[in-house]
């Protein structure tokens, strides 16, 4: 059993950068983890993957280039440096953790955080 919290989500303006944060407990050992989000209305999306070692990382194409997993094993924290926000960026952002190291579906996915809301002003 993997419990996930999430902080750091706020208000801040286009353009600007922010950095979450997941808190993982519990058996995390060899756990991929993830970011994923979801948009009043919408679907909830796959962000990023960060797999045990740190070694393999899958985004999807929206973020790429402007967000950045990292993972501290000796913390059991997993951060998602966002940089150049856009409006389209906000949503709730969730953390998972997941077996598959280049899982990208939901159902990769076992356990799940609370969610942060991330809020990109025009």
């Amino acid at each position: 059993q993997v419990q996930l919290v999430e902080s750091g989500g706020e208000l801040v303006q286009v353009g600007g950068s922010l950095r979450l944060s997941c808190a993982a407990s519990g058996r995390i050992s060899e756990h991929a983890l993830g970011w994923w989000r979801r948009a009043a209305g919408k679907e909830r999306e796959f962000v990023a993957a960060i797999n045990w070692r740190g070694s393999i990382r899958n985004y999807a194409d929206s973020v790429k280039g402007r967000f950045t997993i990292s993972r501290d094993n000796a913390k059991n924290t997993v951060f998602l440096q966002m940089d150049t926000l856009k409006p389209e960026d906000t949503a709730v952002y969730y953390c998972a953790a997941s077996f598959e190291a280049y899982g990208r579906l939901e159902t990769d996915f076992h356990s799940w955080g609370q969610g942060t809301q991330v809020t990109v002003s025009s």
